[in-house]
């Protein structure tokens, strides 16, 4: 949201700089994302003169040139070259002097520099309005009164409007502060110690009803959508450009100016926060405005000339024949103003959040005007809106209002009371604020003390400020305008001890991320909304389903993600798009399902791998990653949280919908991790055309699999270590995850571990066959080991090796 310094002096005379304001929202929950200087023409008009031709002549070495003297009104004539056909002696024009730096309409910039034009010297540019950003026209130079005296700069005449322009994200909470008028607020109560900082608002005093009876009546179908409707007849107005006061206030914020009864609509909105929308009286049939909804399936012209196809739940303001508008939302292309316009109906109403949240994500809809409805509007400003609304268009279009306000309000809605302790308010603010500062600042914000004593409270909130509902709502305004910055934090916390839970995820995460930190890895977080097309790619599980999202933002945010691996490619594809080819991510998050209606959750911690290995250097070739990587790092995280490779985890190649050469790691037949390359088609759907390595842990599962006993870290080995190499050739069937797990179930004990060193697969062993080269690592951690127990574990492991394997030992 964009607010401008200029306009906020409307309401409220800050008593500080712009940066100083800029800190001061910040602080009180509006932050300032980016302030930045908005300037009615591009550049200012900086660097350009208003000068007198002196003498103009025809250019020697050019037909269309002229050579002129100008007065600048520094005692010195300048030379310049012009080729304008109209340039003439005696006329008053606009000069940009050597050094000047110009912003055409429509063009890029460019800086006036002293030069020879076909021999002749040139220092500077007698300019036409499309060169300096004034307009569009290229037919000639600039030709200004002859009372303007020559020196007179730009900026002055054309009175350059400079403006400060704060950029607020404003939180979903504060609709109280989606308008200046809301910005103002805050700004009296932040400075309301200071007397020279006075709040205003505009005067409506000059407002009078017509005497003529109303053609128009207002029927409200659905009041819980429309708890107020507020209308005025306004006639002969003249639709034309909006002055330029009003354009650059439009302007200064990031709207596009239309015509002077548009502009006004979109003014009071930006002023005041409440959204206007002005029909064309002349096309509503039947006079008659009807608040309700239409036929599912009927067709209906917005603005941007789009028909849409209504599904019958949009609140919708229609005449006796058809719709006009959706709600709080956009406004229809048959009922709109234009230059014909004579008459009109002014619309100012407060419709249901929900109602207008629900049409306008149905369809894919923001405007300025749902993003305030959606929120909440005042519903006590709909009249006094209307007021200042008809008083301007009285002033720029020449309007004049014909009957009486037209203002249904069925049931009052009334003010929020809320009572509340000072005890309360000093415990959850964390200190004990002046119980005069507590009244000023509620004043301040427009909250009105009905009664106090020395317990508490008694408040009446203001229907403006939507979400201040609770006691705890209080000390939220209170503190925000005191200043969190201004509470000290307490010499001593004190905290109690909670139960330890063992193994403590906190700690496992903690560990995990630690580990793969340190092998390169960064972690992201992606959004847990995502695309529905995501489902074909990637299906769930039999049996379930997706969840949905009602209402989604779009297409794009309308299921709640299913895995987490669309959402890491997505990310991979926005890096790789960015020439980031060789990265390592990982994420801890969330999916969801639904069986049969019972919601689930799973954590997940994946792995994103995708690139080089090995980047390429002169030394060494470039690697790509490979499966074995992958496993290398799973196995590290797991040795690192205490689970024993060899002793609780049973491996698995397996097939799978997303990924190739996939295997899974088991503990008690329940799954702890996937890992593989993602398939090409998958990658296709995000747009990724290099490889990807993924790997996921079903967290719950990882945690039951984890022995708080077993990741206490270990002593030095008091006694020696031996090492047993054996080769052997076996079938190739034969997987290497059943030669170690048949080596330690042969010497649970003494062996410590098992490494495969060398693989040989060639014409020189039989067909069918490979050769392994591995290494077993004993130790005894009472004892040092006997040559005798050594050659009994050894032939003990080549005999099971031998009979339940097949595999045939090569004696060196």
């Amino acid at each position: 949201m964009k607010i401008s310094y200029n306009w906020l002096l409307q309401f409220v005379q800050p008593a500080c700089s712009p940066e100083e304001l800029s800190a001061a929202l910040t602080d009180c929950g509006l932050e300032v994302e980016q302030m930045s200087k908005w300037q009615s023409v591009m550049g200012g008009l900086q660097g350009l003169f208003v000068g007198k031709v002196l003498t103009c002549v025809q250019h020697p070495n050019a037909d269309r040139l002229h050579i002129t003297t100008v007065d600048v009104g520094d005692g010195v004539a300048k030379q310049i070259v012009c080729g304008a056909p109209n340039v003439a002696v005696g006329q008053t024009v606009i000069v940009a002097l050597p050094g000047t730096i110009l912003y055409p309409a429509g063009g890029e910039s460019f800086e006036i520099k002293k030069s020879k034009i076909r021999g002749e010297a040139s220092e500077g540019m007698i300019c036409a309005e499309d060169e300096i950003g004034l307009g569009t026209s290229h037919a000639g130079i600039m030709i200004l009164p002859d009372t303007i005296a020559a020196g007179t700069t730009a900026t002055d005449y054309f009175k350059v409007e400079n403006d400060i322009v704060f950029e607020i994200g404003l939180t979903p909470n504060r609709a109280d502060a989606a308008s200046h008028l809301g910005v103002s607020r805050d700004i009296k109560a932040l400075f309301g110690t200071n007397a020279k900082v006075v709040f205003k608002m505009p005067s409506v005093d000059g407002f009078a009803e017509g005497n003529k009876e109303n053609s128009i009546t207002v029927e409200i179908k659905n009041a819980e959508g429309c708890p107020r409707y507020s209308g005025i007849e306004i006639s002969g107005i003249k639709v034309a450009p909006s002055p330029d006061w009003l354009q650059n206030r439009l302007k200064s914020i990031g709207v596009r100016p239309i015509n002077n009864i548009v502009d006004i609509t979109n003014y009071i909105m930006h002023d005041l926060g409440q959204p206007l929308h002005a029909f064309d009286k002349n096309k509503i049939q039947g006079n008659k405005i009807i608040v309700g909804s239409l036929p599912a399936g009927t067709k209906f012209k917005t603005l941007d000339t789009v028909d849409r196809v209504l599904v019958g739940s949009e609140l919708m303001i229609a005449d006796a024949e058809g719709g006009l508008c959706i709600a709080g939302v956009f406004g229809g292309w048959d009922s709109g103003v234009n230059e014909q316009t004579t008459s009109i109906f002014l619309e100012s109403a407060c419709f249901h959040p929900v109602h207008v949240r629900k049409s306008a994500r149905q369809h894919g809809l923001h405007t300025d005007s749902s993003f305030r409805f959606e929120r909440g509007t005042d519903p006590e400003m709909t009249v006094y809106a209307l007021k200042r609304a008809a008083l301007l268009i009285a002033e720029l279009a020449g309007g004049k209002v014909d009957g009486k306000i037209i203002d249904l309000y069925p049931v009052k809605i009334p003010s929020a009371k809320i009572e509340v302790t000072y005890q309360y308010l000093f415990s959850i603010m964390g200190a004990e604020i002046e119980k005069t500062t507590i009244h000023r600042i509620l004043k301040d914000l427009q909250i009105e003390i009905v009664s106090d004593n020395a317990e508490g409270m008694q408040l009446s909130v203001p229907s403006f400020k939507v979400d201040v509902t609770r006691p705890a709502d209080i000390a939220e305004e209170v503190l925000r305008i005191y200043g969190y910055n201004n509470i000290a934090l307490p010499k001593k916390i004190s905290i109690s001890a909670g139960q330890h839970i063992s193994p403590d995820p906190e700690e496992i995460v903690e560990r995990l991320g630690s580990v793969l930190v340190g092998n390169g890895f960064r972690e992201i977080l992606t959004n847990s909304l995502t695309k529905n097309s995501y489902l074909d790619v990637v299906p769930t599980q039999e049996g379930i389903e997706g969840v949905q999202v009602l209402n989604p933002l779009s297409n794009d945010l309308a299921l709640l993600r299913h895995s987490m691996l669309m959402t890491g490619l997505e990310t991979i594809a926005y890096n790789v798009n960015r020439r980031q080819k060789d990265l390592r991510f990982f994420e801890l998050g969330k999916t969801y399902g639904k069986v049969k209606g019972k919601y689930l959750e799973n954590q997940w911690l994946c792995l994103f791998i995708t690139g080089e290995m090995v980047s390429e250097h002169w030394k060494v070739k470039s690697q790509p990653y490979d499966i074995y990587f992958v496993k290398s790092i799973v196995d590290k995280m797991l040795a690192d949280v205490g689970i024993h490779l060899q002793k609780q985890i049973k491996l698995e190649s397996i097939s799978s919908d997303s990924l190739d050469q996939c295997i899974t790691y088991a503990v008690k037949s329940s799954s702890l991790v996937k890992m593989g390359k993602v398939k090409k088609s998958v990658l296709k759907a995000c747009d990724v055309s290099q490889d990807v390595w993924y790997a996921e842990f079903h967290f719950e599962n990882l945690m039951r699999a984890i022995d708080a006993k077993d990741r206490v870290v270990p002593g030095p080995p008091k006694f020696p270590e031996v090492r047993r190499d054996l080769s052997m050739v076996l079938d190739k069937t034969v997987q290497y995850a059943e030669l170690e797990s048949l080596a330690f179930a042969t010497e649970p004990k003494l062996l410590k571990q098992v490494n495969l060193f060398d693989v040989y697969e060639g014409d020189k062993i039989e067909a069918g066959k490979k050769s392994y080269a591995m290494s077993f690592i004993l130790r005894d951690d009472e004892a040092t080991l006997q040559d005798k127990q050594i050659d009994t574990v050894m032939n003990k492991l080549m005999k099971q090796l031998e009979t339940k394997l097949n595999v045939v030992i090569r004696k060196s």
